[in-house]
């Protein structure tokens, strides 16, 4: 049996476990992404439906479905604004976003998504200097 990761939110008050394998898990750095992480990129990882369930908070979720795209959503704390897990429109997976995971996952990226589509000042190139705390 594979271990339980669990999740939250920056406040603690949405809780969340999921299992894996994981169904894929990526770094997409398409323009929406970017707008809904507010970073160069965002990491999330699939799950099928089963895998997920919601421990505390699950009434404090506010979503937000992109009218025109045909399957983009963001979930993320009414408390706090964190993002958050969510179940797909067609309901075949649950997408969550791997930084909101309080636990290690087993699993690693496996791929980044929407590669052209990256901001021209993302990581992912070259080798920047490494900090062990604010480098600012």
């Amino acid at each position: 049996m594979k271990p339980i990761l669990r999740g939250s939110c920056l406040c603690g008050s949405v809780t969340y476990q999921v299992s894996e394998p994981f169904l894929s898990f990526v770094h997409c750095h398409c323009s929406r992404c970017r707008k809904a992480t507010g970073s160069a990129h965002a990491t999330n990882f699939q799950v099928a439906p089963r895998q997920f369930s919601w421990t505390s908070g699950e009434e404090k979720i506010v979503r937000f479905d992109l009218p025109e795209a045909q399957s983009f959503a963001t979930t993320f704390c009414s408390r706090c604004g964190s993002p958050l897990p969510h179940l797909t429109r067609s309901g075949r997976s649950v997408i969550v976003p791997a930084g909101s995971l309080d636990t290690e996952p087993a699993s690693r990226p496996d791929s980044h998504a929407y590669w052209d589509s990256r901001a021209s000042w993302s990581c992912g190139e070259g080798e920047l200097p490494r900090h062990s705390s604010a480098a600012f």
